[in-house]
């Protein structure tokens, strides 16, 4: 990070528990991360969207309540989307230095306008309700990560890690690379999307994506039937191949 840093850095995003990969930063990543930051004098935009999302007990940190010092330089951003559900709700919120907030207020009052006044209801209800329902759902993206990291590492050439929040995998496909279906060598994490979406009927996005082309993200925010299912097809779709 402090050798990407240069001259021309605004602002550096930290998104934890991740998309992709659902790795989330421990207290003690954080106070590494202030460190290089602070010296930088860069702007940090704190993306906690999956804060509540979060698997064996793991607490949630995130920059400014690590370092207090890094408050004056840290944009936290967050909604309703993942934690509740909310997708199609469009609620997002956002806290910082006054100055900037009020400076993204202007940008946003004009460029999304405002969110419908029943929607705001809801997502205050949300907030200020029972929480128990959210511990539920995510016990229950828990069952479905375990049971999806033991099948695609049960898949030859694919290895995975365990994700420490939200709701995607990143599986490696470096081993499965190279492999031919017809005439057609299936090199790129595009090629891999393609072939598991035409032979398997199971959307991936390429890793290639997110900057890692010999990986696949999925999603397990579905039902354990419909995981199940996909992955039996691409486990066989895999071993069709030479």
């Amino acid at each position: 990070l402090e050798a990407a840093i240069g001259e021309r850095t605004r602002a550096v995003i930290l998104n934890s528990p991740s998309n992709p990969s659902g790795v989330a930063y421990s207290a003690a990543e954080l106070e590494k991360l202030a460190d290089i930051m602070a010296g930088k004098g860069v702007l940090v935009i704190s993306d906690d969207i999956y804060e509540k999302i979060l698997y064996g007990g793991m607490p949630f940190a995130n920059l400014p309540s690590v370092c207090p010092a890094m408050k004056d330089m840290t944009v936290v951003v967050n909604g309703l989307s993942k934690s509740h559900a909310m997708t199609g709700w469009r609620i997002g919120y956002a806290a910082g230095p006054a100055d900037i907030i009020a400076a993204v207020t202007k940008l946003q009052s004009q460029n999304t306008s405002n969110p419908n006044s029943i929607a705001q209801k809801a997502s205050v209800e949300a907030l200020n309700g029972d929480q128990t329902v959210v511990a539920s759902m995510v016990g229950e993206f828990e069952k479905r990560r375990n049971v999806i990291v033991e099948r695609l590492n049960a898949i030859p050439g694919i290895t995975c890690m365990t994700p420490q929040g939200a709701f995607y995998v990143f599986p490696s496909i470096a081993g499965l690379q190279g492999r031919k279906y017809g005439e057609k060598i299936l090199l790129t994490s595009a090629d891999w999307a393609a072939y598991l979406l035409d032979e398997a009927n199971v959307a991936v996005i390429p890793g290639g994506e997110f900057g890692h082309d010999d990986h696949l993200r999925l999603s397990y925010a579905t039902s354990m039937a419909n995981i199940e299912k996909g992955m039996e097809r691409i486990h066989a779709a895999v071993m069709k191949l030479k």
